[in-house]
């Protein structure tokens, strides 16, 4: 009876393993990022076969949790709440790079048509916006989970 109860055991755990495992390549890179700037919070999650971000949380959310999209630059879109606005959308690859877009910043209403995400060797995340392949930007986010 213990044979049997141990190898069921060890089934399941290598079942549980190769279904994290199967997560696949967003499995790295989603949860919770600061992105180093007014306390801001992205969570990334999967969404379909990609990976997407929206907005968890920052400073002006705290001082106002109704703060809008103010610096939009287009007028009709000024009016979205903040707070759990996508900012990445799209990303596909892994698992230490992932290509995508549109990436958006609400802090200054810039977008960006691509997208990169690169999770480096020191576990920070190199997000990366282009409006052509010689206009780019890049932050380096830190996991918070």
């Amino acid at each position: 009876m213990k044979k049997i109860l141990l190898a069921t055991t060890l089934i399941v755990a290598a079942g549980g393993g190769a279904a994290a495992a199967s997560q696949g390549s967003g499995g790295a890179i989603t949860g919770l990022w600061s992105t180093g700037s007014q306390g801001g919070r992205v969570e990334l999650y999967r969404c379909g076969t990609a990976i997407c971000g929206k907005v968890d949380d920052a400073a002006p959310l705290r001082a106002n949790p109704n703060q809008r999209d103010v610096k939009n630059p287009d007028p009709a879109l000024r009016d979205r709440r903040l707070k759990g606005l996508v900012v990445l959308r799209g990303f596909k690859g892994g698992p230490r790079e992932w290509k995508g877009g549109p990436v958006y910043d609400p802090e200054t209403g810039d977008g960006a048509a691509k997208g990169y995400l690169t999770l480096r060797a020191d576990g920070k995340l190199e997000v990366k916006g282009c409006k052509a392949a010689i206009f780019c930007r890049t932050k380096v986010w830190t996991r918070v989970r």
